[in-house]
This record gives structure tokens, sequence and C-alpha cells, in this order.
């Protein structure tokens, strides 16, 4: 059996035994793998020959119009997919998932078309939801081309703000487009252009698409330099002529029209905000060094780096991932992110699918930007944002770098160069190590097991943040998923009522209170898809003590594991905090699989978080039997961020991570990792002298150049000079 580690509760899973299955060729493995550039060319040329889809480009032409928005594979029904990787049957079909943006109709609306065969398509069917509900238009991820109307509406809207804008901050909202400024060029500051940045949801009931927008210093680092300005758009019509400025807000006081704001301040009953011009050199939203830290220890110089003495001790073949006992397949969903298929150990399948779901963020705020920010980050193409990774800062330099390919809202497809990387890294801390003391000054023996993990990574940098995804393979046959949080904060316009929901992390500028939230799904087959779900807790008993009558241990050391019913359905824990979304309600739900129940989430729930497309609560009120049943674990972790001084300019790693374990619960007859090469134990020959020891490893001497040259040495005393 396999644990699902979490901080707050021991989960396990009890499992139908049974023989396991030889590790897969690589080539099965590709039915999981994502579509080539070749095959997304090949979906998109199909679907635009058709007629009666009526298809223009994403980029250019009118909003209402019907476009190809989204392709990416489609992965083969799990029964499928089994059939072929465990019993010989046929090849599953490769297919994709097309989402298409009729707009160009009476009552619009968003469809999605499984197309196939792949790599030659010539046929799409619609696909549907559970339930069989259609995707009303206004639930769409914005577009590129959305965002261009927006800049425009938002343009003339700011016509008459123009001077208030400039006396106060020194820049302007432009019609034109702006480059971005470089540091030291000229001033430093560009054209002194406004942008924004917009939140969701858009409104407040269903069937709206309403946008707060927050006006920017459009200089490095533009999330942290609000202005104190935000404007409310109405965007639902796919007619751009027909949306509007319907509010604003400046620093505290909201207004019916750019006009009555304009107008108060030409009055001189405005309070207005004024900020200086942000410096050209070491802006404090920008990477350059400035400081100095005290003891003058080398910065200048390059820090730690992985190595690998004798070569890589893991395998890529295509999508076919392979480290000491492990192997699995791995896509980078342009929808979602990372997505495991088909993981074993030995051989053996412990989990069928691991996957990423979806990223929330809540917030408060005093402005309405703030207050209204609900991020739920599939719906912003959290997986299609995998730029390209530096090695050495993002990765080690002996990574393994691999490219994606995209289409989100493009017109072809797109390379992220290095969006994946795959490396070993030493974890710092023996995975195994024990000194086994003669209690006199010397050691019987010295045996340890250096640590190290495979790591899959990407990261998604969805506007402000930016995401680090880990899953962590160890050799003892225990697999994390973990997500690291960095980037910029979602920060507003400081006020002094603004303290209530934030820090003040500058001088103008507030730190807003927000919970993130990460949604996984763990299909795991232990052994089979026979599986049941138990939790154990311990009871402390009060008990007479056997080799001393009449003696009583009160509390008792001696606890005992209780098993809770195992039909417990779902399983919901207290969590602290504010969790409107319905996946955030559990930290963990196990369900059955059913194909219907793919995911938790989509890419319309950020839109159309109201009358959600999947409601995750539908798949636990059916109440189904989770004994000896092919189960889905469902794992919600988070944390609350408070923004601190200390965020600026960035949110750093440390502190700022949380993920799960898998763990296997006597599965094995001992630890696996004893099939590893790696261990050293050290003799003495000769107690209690200890002048001659026997150094027993399976490894070379000397790992290598890019480490210590001198042969392992150990002494092991601690005895008195």
């Amino acid at each position: 059996m396999w644990l699902l580690g979490l901080s707050w509760a021991l989960s396990m899973l009890a499992t139908m035994v049974g023989s396991g299955s030889a590790v897969p060729p690589p080539g099965t493995a590709s039915i999981f793998a994502d579509l080539s550039a070749a095959e997304l060319a090949a979906v998109r040329s199909f679907l635009l020959s058709r007629p009666e889809l009526g298809l223009s480009p994403s980029h250019g032409g009118p909003l209402a119009k019907n476009s190809l928005f989204l392709v990416e594979l489609l992965p083969p029904k799990k029964r499928l997919a089994l059939r072929y990787l465990d019993q010989g049957g046929p090849r599953p079909q490769r297919q994709a998932r097309a989402v298409v943006f009729f707009g160009g109709q009476a009552g619009p609306n968003v469809t999605e078309f499984a197309v196939g065969p792949l790599p030659r398509p010539s046929w799409y069917r619609p696909l549907s939801f559970k339930g069989g509900r259609s995707v009303p238009f206004t639930a769409r991820p914005m577009t590129m081309r959305e965002y261009e109307e927006l800049h425009r509406v938002l343009a003339a809207a700011m016509a008459p703000l123009n001077r208030l804008l400039r006396d106060a901050t020194g820049f302007w909202y432009h019609n034109g487009s702006c480059q971005h400024p470089r540091a030291g060029e000229g001033d430093g500051l560009g054209q002194r252009c406004l942008t924004f940045s917009d939140v969701a949801p858009r409104g407040l009931a269903s069937g709206e698409r309403r946008s707060w927008l927050i006006l920017q210093r459009f200089v490095e680092g533009f999330f942290l330099h609000p202005v104190g300005l935000e404007v409310l758009v109405d965007h639902r019509d796919p007619d751009p002529r027909r949306w509007g400025v319907r509010q604003l807000w400046y620093s505290g006081r909201y207004f019916s029209s750019p006009q009555q704001l304009a107008e108060s301040y030409e009055r001189g009953t405005l309070e207005v905000a004024r900020l200086p011009l942000p410096p050209s050199r070491q802006l404090f939203s920008s990477y350059e060094p400035r400081g100095r830290f005290t003891t003058g220890t080398a910065t200048k110089v390059h820090g730690a780096r992985v190595c690998e003495p004798q070569g890589r001790r893991y395998r890529l073949r295509g999508n076919l991932l392979e480290y000491g006992g492990w192997s699995l397949a791995f896509r980078l969903r342009s929808s979602a992110g990372l997505q495991l298929f088909d993981l074993r150990f030995n051989g053996e399948r412990v989990a069928y699918e691991v996957s990423v779901q979806e990223a929330v963020a809540f917030y408060g705020g005093h402005s309405p930007a703030a207050m209204q920010t609900k991020y739920m980050d599939a719906g912003w193409g959290m997986g299609s944002v995998t730029y390209e990774l530096a090695p050495g800062i993002d990765c080690p330099s002996t990574a393994t770098f691999v490219d994606a390919h995209h289409l989100y809202d493009a017109d072809g497809p797109m390379r992220f160069a290095r969006a994946v990387c795959i490396f070993e890294l030493p974890t710092g801390v023996p995975l195994r190590r024990h000194f086994d003391s003669d209690f006199q000054g010397g050691f019987n023996f010295y045996a340890g097991l250096e640590g190290q993990a495979l790591v899959l990574r990407t990261t998604s940098t969805v506007y402000n943040y930016d995401y680090i995804w880990d899953f962590l393979l160890y050799p003892n046959g225990v697999a994390e998923a973990k997500v690291h949080a960095t980037g910029f904060i979602h920060a507003t316009f400081y006020t002094p009522q603004g303290l209530r929901y934030g820090s003040r992390v500058h001088s103008h500028l507030l730190g807003n209170l927000h919970t993130h939230l990460v949604h996984y799904k763990v299909d795991l087959d232990v052994a089979g898809t026979g599986n049941s779900f138990e939790t154990m807790d311990i009871r402390f008993e009060n008990i007479s003590n056997p080799w001393s009558p009449g003696a009583r241990e009160s509390p008792s050391k001696t606890g005992s594991w209780v098993p809770t019913p195992p039909n417990t359905h779902p399983t919901q824990h207290p969590h602290v905090g504010f969790c409107p979304v319905p996946p955030d309600r559990y930290h963990l739900a196990v369900t059955r699989h059913h194909e219907n129940e793919h995911s938790s989430s989509s890419i319309y729930a950020q839109n159309e978080p109201w009358e959600p497309l999947v409601h995750f609560e539908s798949f636990l009120r059916d109440n189904e039997t989770i004994e000896d049943q092919d189960l889905v674990a469902w794992v919600t972790v988070g944390f609350l961020h408070v923004p601190h001084a200390e965020d600026i300019p960035n949110t750093a790693t440390p502190g700022n991570a949380v993920g799960f374990f898998l763990r296997p619960f006597n599965f094995f007859d001992e630890d696996p990792s004893v099939a590893s090469r790696g261990p050293v134990i050290v003799r003495p020959l000769d107690p209690p002298a200890f002048t001659r020891l026997q150094i027993q490893r399976w490894t070379p001497a000397s790992p290598g150049p890019c480490s210590a040259p001198a042969p392992f040495t150990y002494n092991g005393t601690y005895r008195q000079d």
C-alpha cells in the first residue's frame, strides 16, 4: 500500500495485492505524449478547412468571430489505456482536444471537440461536460484580441484624466503602444506610459463580464507601481463598440465616470496622491543589486553547483522517464500543466495519474480590485505560460531541458524552449544513516546512504506570480509533489483603510492578504485498480501494567491504531480560511474513478465561478462505495500569505512551498533503496586502537573532478585529545 502523506493526517490506501507487470517499453508511454508541433498544425489546418465551422484566424479581425482557441492532447480513456498497457490490447487512437469560440453567430458559445485520428485528422465530434451543459460565451478565457480592445476603450476613457495622471504620477495612458523601459537608456522611464492589470472574477453574477483594471506605471516590475486609479469596464457584448467604463475608484473614492473624476480634480475637491518619479537605476521593484552584507563574505563568485561526476543516472526516452526503480510518462498540457501517467516502481504501478488541477489565490482588500480578486489560474492558461528555464538558476546547469509546444490563443504552434527540466538533486541530507557507538570513545560501525532525488520541473508565470512545479522521485519508493510560489505580489495602492487587509510594503504600496490553494489529482492504482480508502488515528489507553500488577500508567504510552470506517466519503478536515470554491473545502477527498470526472476544474471556472461547468461537489454527492474500487484522491495544499516588506522585489521561495508525499506502507518487504549501490559502510579492524578501518562502497572511491578529488575518508572517533 502507498501512503498519501500530508502534514495533518495519515491516509492509507489498503490494496488488493496483485502480480506486477514489467516496465513498459518507451513506445507505450507515447500514448500520453503531448501533441507535436506537426500534430498541432494538422489539427488547426483540418478545422480551419471545415466550411461549416467558419473559423477565422485568432489574431486580427473582429472579436465577434469563430476562432480556434486551444489545441492539446485528448488523453485516451483509462480503460482503453490499461487494456493496451497491461493486456496487449489495441493501441488507443491518438486524438486532440480543440476549444472553439463561436462568437460570430447568434447565440455565441464555446464548444470543445475531439479531433482524430492523429497525425492525419479526418473527423471531429463535440465533447460534453458532465450533465451535458454547454459553455456560455461569457465563460471563455481572455484572448489577446480582447485585451487589445480593452486597451482601446481604456485609452479613450483616460483622455479626460491625462492632466490628473501627469500631475500626480508623471505618467499617462497612451493611445498607442509603449515599449518596455530599459535601465540605462535615457531616464530609464521610457515613454512614461501607464499600463493595467485586470482581476477576476469578471462580475458578481453568471453571465457578466465586467473587469476591474488596476492602472500602473509601466516600469520594470510594474505590478508594484499602482497609481491609485482602478477602472471598471463592462466588456460583455461581443461588439466592443458597446463596451464602456462603468465606475472608477481613485485613492479611496468612487466615481461614476472619468468626467466626474476629472471635474473633481479641476475644482480642487480631490485628494491627490502625488507620486515621485521612480529612479532610473536601482528601482525597488528591480533585481539590480543594492546594499551590502555586513560580514563581507564573497558574493561576486559562483556558489555551490550540482554536478554529475560519472554522468546521468536517469534515462529519458521521449516522454518516458526512468530513474532507479521508477518509471513514468509525462506531459505538459497547455490547460493546466504537468501530468504524470503510469507511475511505476520496479515495474509495479503505483498511480495511473498524478497531475496539477488548479491553483487559486483569494485576496482581501479595501479597493474594489483587491476585494474582487479571486484568481483561478487554469483560466489564465496556467499550463501554457511555461517560459524558458534558465540553466544554473531555475534548474542546475547539468539538467536535461525539454521544449514544449502550445497552441493557445495563437495562429499556430508556439515553441517554448526549455519549458521542462529534469535533474538529479543531492538533498543535502542522507537518505539513511547510523553511527553505532561503542560508548567508549569509538564505534562498531558507521553506515550511510547519500540522499538524492530525481526532479521533474516546470514553471508557470501567470502574470505577476511564478509557480515552480516539481515532482520528486526518491530511491526508497517515496514520491513528492511540490509547488513553490515566487514572483511579484499582487499589490494595490496604499490607503489607511487597506491596512485591515494587508501590509504597507512600500511608500504607496499595499501587499494584500491572500490564500494560495493548489489542487492535485492522484489516481492511485496500487497493485491494481481495486483499492480501498482508510484513515488511521491513535487512541491512548489507560491499562494495568502487566509486569507490575496494580501499577497503572496514566496517560498510557501505549497506543493502538483505530481505523475509521473505510466508506467515509468524503474525508473532510477543518480548513482555516475563506474557501468559496468547492474543491478547496477538503484537504483530501476520495472518489471513484469516472471518465467524465477527469478534472476538478476547467479553463472556464475563472470567468464562470457562480455556475461552474465542472462542479467538484457533484463528484462527492453520489455517495458511492469506495471499498475495493478504482479510486481517485483529490488533494488540496496551500498556505496563507501575509505580504511583508521582504516580498520586495519578489516573494522568495523559502517558506512559500507546499506539497504532499506518496509513501509506501508495508508494500515492500524492506526499504527498496537497499538496491542502491551508493551506501558507505565503515568498520574498525583493530578496536580499541581504531588505526585501521574497513571502508566498503560500491561506487568509485572518488566521485570525480567536480567534487573533492580526494578519496572518501572517515574517522568516527570522539575521544578527548
